[in-house]
């Protein structure tokens, strides 16, 4: 089944990335978010790659594991790749499904193109990328 646009707008207000936006900016999102379903077992991303797409996890759960060590789990309402996509680094984590999943993924050009067309979204997205980095030692 096929999620409408008011749908993936609902999920999308959810997600802390996005919490802090209004409805035309997740409109704009939804635009550009494709749904996708993976099948348990399957590699979303992998530690050292380069960062191509932001995946929110509609449903599911997914394991994060950085250097062969489980580090985290994601759940449906997570996102992940977001630190690769914005910065231009290599992953931090690789990440593999372990349920079904239900997501949806924003490529790097869309997403560009998202912040470039949407300017008010830029500093939203930013800011709650940069509440999820770990505090560093001053």
């Amino acid at each position: 089944m096929r999620l409408s646009r008011r749908t993936k707008v609902d999920l999308l207000k959810g997600i802390p990335l996005f919490a802090g936006c209004s409805r035309a900016e997740l409109e704009a999102v939804a635009r550009v978010a494709d749904e996708l379903r993976l099948p348990a077992g399957r590699v979303l991303m992998r530690q050292g790659a380069p960062g191509r797409e932001l995946i929110v996890l509609v449903d599911g759960e997914a394991t994060v594991d950085r250097d062969g060590a489980t580090i985290a789990v994601r759940r449906s309402g997570d996102f992940l790749g977001e630190l690769a996509l914005i910065t231009g680094r290599p992953r931090t984590a690789t990440v593999m499904a372990t349920t079904d999943l239900q997501t949806l993924v924003i490529d790097g050009l869309n997403f560009d193109r998202l912040l470039r067309d949407v300017p008010t979204l830029a500093p939203k997205v930013l800011k709650a990328v940069a509440e999820r980095l770990p505090p560093e030692d001053t």
